[in-house]
């Protein structure tokens, strides 16, 4: 997707067939270099020749590393979605739900430790040039989240609950990936936050 370093960027027109591959195999060589070397592997170079694109082509696509690696994670969240999707979460409650699901994405996650840093420190180090790449992963994790609830329309109380959600979520795999947090302290946390869905159920 071509990106200017600015905050008020406008909407890319849509890319085609052959920019799309290009974009894909960009992202699939970014999160390749992530997953052996986490950030500091990831080398905008490397990526190039790895994808098989010209080094100015990549940078039309990502100014920046951090831009780069934000849209990976997007994309890896896309993918879960859809992972998730197939194999809907089973809790009897939104809540358990919701939390069920953000575990399974937070244990792929885990289970490519370099990568995950990789992508949580681009996004902490995003400054306001990387805002649409950012909105675009917070817009990815709302749905995730509004799919394990079962929501379509859902209320100003419970986007605000979903935001609440998904600050933890993100502080979560901050404190695991720097070693503060175990896997058990995360499923608690993260449990204990999803019992807002409970607070934004509509009464009778």
């Amino acid at each position: 997707m071509p990106a200017e370093a600015s905050t008020s960027r406008p909407p890319s027109p849509p890319l085609t067939e052959r920019q799309e591959a290009r974009r894909r195999r960009i992202l699939h060589a970014s999160a390749q270099l992530a997953g052996r070397g986490g950030f500091d592997a990831v080398q905008m170079r490397e990526v190039a020749e790895s994808s098989q694109v010209a080094l100015g082509t990549l940078y039309r696509y990502f100014p920046s590393k951090v831009h780069l690696l934000v849209a990976t994670m997007q994309d890896q969240l896309e993918r879960m979605h859809g992972t998730l999707r197939r194999k809907p979460p089973a809790g009897d409650t939104a809540a358990e739900r919701v939390a069920e699901t953000l575990m399974r994405a937070f244990r792929a996650l885990q289970r490519e430790p370099h990568l995950a840093d990789a992508m949580v420190r681009a996004l902490t180090f995003a400054d306001r040039s990387v805002s649409p790449e950012v909105d675009q992963v917070s817009r990815q994790t709302t749905a995730i989240i509004l799919d394990a609830m079962g929501l379509d329309d859902p209320s100003p109380e419970q986007l605000s609950a979903v935001r609440v959600i998904e600050h933890t979520w993100h502080s979560a795999l901050i404190t695991w990936l720097s070693g503060r947090a175990s896997i058990a302290q995360v499923k608690i946390d993260i449990e204990t936050v999803c019992r807002l869905i409970d607070l934004t159920v509509p009464r009778e």
